[in-house]
């Protein structure tokens, strides 16, 4: 039985499939989880960015990786950059000027990918080293983290804005997902309501400071699912169809879970003004995944896209800047790519 039929009844006064958290977006956090993302509550996540609603990297943990993912060799003996080096780096990052939506998407993404060049003194001799802020190479050394509802600051204001799930690389937060249920009244398209939710929040008056950070953008609606990217259009969002095999690894994604394990999910329900309501989904949920439930779209593109060795790949190899958009390839354009390196080695 599909676990949206399993769980709107069980949440008293909701029309069958109108229950968001239930739905979509706790199967997205479920799913999340289990392809290897550490689950913050929304209460440590504040924490971590020092209770600032307008700051949308975690600082702390940035810092921290810094100081762990980079050293620099000099006459063959290995060095730590210096605090003041570290917090120069992170500045860079996190105090990023505004220069207009993609603009700044565009230097953030430039920085993350080169990283910065700081210089050092060792022995009276000063040089300048690269500082990175991801482990491209070697996506186990970097932390990957992901929260939902957390609340950000609209630019000008204090009213917030609460994302459905950001998912956070290093403290960064490189993903920005919105989750809407199956269907939808008066004839409106879920996931394109997912969509349009994404382009109201990057509004210069919203939220864009988030966006700025945003490498990868997820719209999801548990049957229907599209990923696009900072500046993309309604139109130019797609779908993802993978070639590889992925029937094991998508029923991993959703064997049957012991409710024991979704237990730290409970924390994040408890803070919200909807806490009856999210605190049964997330009993219906529970009592869903026991037993396990069927793979969705939504459950595909998770699987494609967020698992950490595919989302630096995408990110890092297979995303441009062009007239001032930001294009990210299709799975087409994407696994093309893949065949021509393979058969030229």
């Amino acid at each position: 039985m599909a676990v949206a039929k399993m769980l709107d009844p069980i949440i008293p006064g909701l029309a069958p499939g109108s229950s968001e958290d239930a739905t979509s977006q706790l199967p997205a956090l479920d799913a999340m989880r289990r392809l290897g993302w550490t689950y913050l509550g929304p209460a440590e996540v504040d924490r971590l960015r020092g209770g600032r609603r307008s700051e949308v990297v975690l600082k702390e943990v940035l810092r921290a990786q810094l100081a762990k993912l980079n050293r620099f060799e000099y006459r063959e003996r290995e060095h730590a950059f210096t605090e003041g080096a570290i917090e120069d780096a992170l500045q860079e990052l996190a105090g990023m000027p505004d220069e207009g939506l993609v603009r700044t998407n565009e230097r953030v993404w430039e920085l993350l990918r080169l990283g910065k060049s700081i210089p050092q003194t060792v022995d009276g001799d000063r040089r300048s080293y690269s500082v990175k802020y991801v482990d491209w190479e070697h996506p186990e050394n970097n932390l990957f983290h992901v929260t939902e509802e957390l609340e950000v600051e609209a630019a000008g204001s204090t009213e917030t804005r609460r994302p459905d799930l950001i998912g956070f690389v290093n403290g960064i937060p490189f993903m920005v997902i919105e989750c809407k249920p199956a269907s939808l009244p008066g004839g409106k398209v879920p996931v394109e309501e997912a969509i349009s939710q994404h382009l109201r929040n990057q509004g210069a008056s919203e939220i864009p400071r988030l966006y700025h950070f945003a490498q990868l953008l997820l719209g999801l609606a548990l049957n229907e699912a599209k990923y696009g990217a900072t500046g993309t259009p309604l139109r130019f969002w797609h779908v993802w169809r993978e070639e590889e095999d992925a029937e094991e690894a998508l029923a991993r994604l959703v064997a049957p879970c012991p409710p024991a394990e979704l237990a730290p999910f409970a924390e994040a329900f408890r803070w919200t003004r909807l806490q009856v309501v999210r605190e049964a989904n997330l009993a219906a949920y529970s009592a869903a995944v026991g037993s396990g439930r069927e793979v969705t779209e939504q459950d595909g593109l998770l699987h494609a896209l967020c698992r950490p060795e595919r989302l630096l790949e995408m990110v890092r190899r297979y995303t441009v800047f062009d007239g001032g958009e930001r294009k990210i390839a299709r799975y087409q354009q994407y696994f093309a790519v893949r065949h021509a390196i393979e058969r030229m080695r």
